[in-house]
């Protein structure tokens, strides 16, 4: 029998700024502790659920990363995003109780189970729980819509700018150097992402390199310029604002 994995306490665990706990007191963090499950580590590719899966639980990413992707008729798939530690997963199913994408593991990673009965009780027990939960809905939104942007009319220099610059951001929230960090996901994974082919990706990184905005070493970026590689997404903001108004 495989023994449970270790269980890590909220109120000691660094990505509690990040996730569910944020703003709750002491005891309230106590009582959300209670219905957290620890499941096993799953290994890269493993599916953590499929898309019109009951859902039962929303997970936080605990460890190591995952992505998000659906799969038509024809047996292609669409990569939709990927997850970072401290970012909750299945918010997707909560309208119609199903979720409408599959999940799999881009690395050997693990996650925090909130069984979903035991979650709504909580949150009619704790007001700041639900706005917390609301909150992080809201942030979704949000990133639905950078990420709406980020696949319109773009150049493919564009997409792959403001996609590091996405990840830098996210990985200074976790308390990581915004500068340099791993790509746990595969290009092909990426320019499924951002609608283009893997070897566009290469390029686009090979292009990036030669201008000494960045440095890659196998999946390791290294962001030597951050003010030029903002500069690369300036005129798609400058287009959105006047657009905007």
């Amino acid at each position: 029998m495989t023994p449970n994995p270790p269980k890590t306490s909220c109120l000691s665990c660094k990505l509690s700024d990040l996730c569910l706990p944020y703003g709750l007191q002491i005891n309230e963090v106590e009582t959300l502790e209670i219905i957290i499950k620890i499941k096993r580590p799953l290994q890269i590719d493993e599916l953590l659920y499929s898309k019109d899966e009951l859902c039962k639980s929303l997970y936080a990413v605990k460890s190591g990363s995952f992505r998000s992707f659906i799969m038509n008729s024809e047996g292609i798939e669409q990569t939709l995003g990927f997850y970072l530690p401290g970012e909750l997963m299945g918010l997707d199913a909560l309208f119609e109780g199903r979720f409408s994408s599959s999940v799999d593991a881009l690395e050997t990673s693990s996650v925090c189970e909130l069984p979903l009965t035991r979650l709504n009780e909580l949150c009619t027990e704790i007001p700041n729980l639900q706005y917390q939960l609301t909150r992080i809905l809201s942030k979704e939104i949000s990133a639905n819509h950078e990420q709406m942007i980020l696949l319109g009319q773009n150049s493919a220099k564009i997409k792959m700018a403001t996609f590091l610059l996405m990840l830098s951001k996210r990985y200074s929230a976790l308390g990581y150097s915004s500068n340099a960090f791993n790509l746990s996901m595969r290009r092909q994974d990426i320019g499924n992402y951002l609608g283009v082919s893997h070897e566009t990706i290469s390029r686009q990184l090979s292009v990036l390199i030669k201008e000494n905005i960045i440095t890659v070493n196998h999946r390791a970026i290294k962001i030597l310029d951050l003010d030029l590689l903002k500069a690369i997404i300036e005129p798609c903001q400058t287009a959105l604002s006047n657009d905007t108004h």
